[in-house]
């Protein structure tokens, strides 16, 4: 398995890191884990094409994480693209619908694009058929204890303690050929994320406040910091620990190093902090 980070920062604009998302290639397809704002260029910067991405799986729906979900879906399609398939938990339907149905806010562009004789004749050039339909991914809704079966690869799914009980939140762990990754989304220290990402070849973890940072109880509770999460990837026996989501004032170099140096010292082993087209082969 191959992951390139195209997103390791928060919801603030900042010009170093884009909003989450994360690509694996494993056997024939990719798999884009979130899509968040600034996702959808740093696909283009990493070499890839809208419709290469086979799969879309959201660990929840906060804007951060879905913001450039229509811009991919709507760049797939206008490239011919097959239907990507998605999975997310509810109302991922919905929202789908109100970008691309009959009267979501695409709808002007995609009769224009699909009934207009002008770009009737483009889509033709490219080698395309009329008449042309609107973009359709095949969307699956989930929720935590569901299982994924693709091609050879399996993805598990656990609840992961974020923004309950406004948005149903999942950590997410893919296997494939005696590999394990897992993606803790925005999860917060628990039972079941523990033992979701047990002997992880690689666990990706956010990271939003460093230690000794003082937050309120609720906050602390699903926050954990760089040592406390280093100290569950001992628990659990996970092989490379990378921290992400994180936030501006986090990458100013003392912050960044003490961020690095706690979470190394709990894990026992030297622990990474993604960035923005960073890959990783494990």
């Amino acid at each position: 398995m191959k992951l390139t980070v195209l997103g390791s920062g928060s919801p603030e604009a900042y010009v170093r890191r884009a909003s989450s998302g994360y690509l694996v290639d494993v056997g024939q397809d990719c798999i884009l884990f979130d899509c968040g704002g600034g996702v959808f260029d740093n696909l283009l910067r990493s070499g890839r094409s809208p419709s290469q991405i086979t799969h879309i799986v959201f660990s929840h729906l906060h804007s951060d994480h879905m913001m450039d979900y229509a811009r991919l879906v709507h760049a797939a399609w206008d490239e011919g693209g097959a239907p990507i398939q998605v999975y997310g938990p509810a109302p991922i339907k919905a929202i789908n619908a109100g970008y691309f149905g009959p009267e979501g806010v695409l709808a002007h562009d995609l009769r224009a694009r699909t009934e207009l004789p002008q770009s009737q004749q483009v889509w033709l050039a490219r080698g395309g058929t009329l008449p042309r339909p609107w973009p359709e991914p095949v969307i699956q809704e989930i929720s935590s204890g569901e299982t994924i079966e693709g091609a050879g690869w399996q993805i598990e799914t656990c609840r992961a303690p974020h923004a309950q009980p406004f948005l149903e939140c999942l950590a997410l762990s893919l296997t494939f050929e005696g590999k394990k990754f897992v993606y803790a989304g925005d999860a917060g220290l628990c039972r079941e994320v523990e033992e979701l990402s047990r002997d992880a070849d690689l666990l990706l973890h956010w990271c939003y406040r460093l230690d000794g940072e003082v937050v309120t109880p609720e906050m602390a509770e699903t926050t954990p910091t760089p040592s406390q999460i280093g100290e569950m990837a001992k628990r659990v026996g996970a092989r490379s620990l990378i921290l992400t989501h994180f936030r501006k004032h986090m990458d100013d170099p003392e912050h960044f190093d003490q961020a690095k140096k706690k979470a190394s010292a709990a894990f026992g082993r030297n622990v990474l902090v993604a960035e923005d087209l960073q890959r990783v082969e494990f």
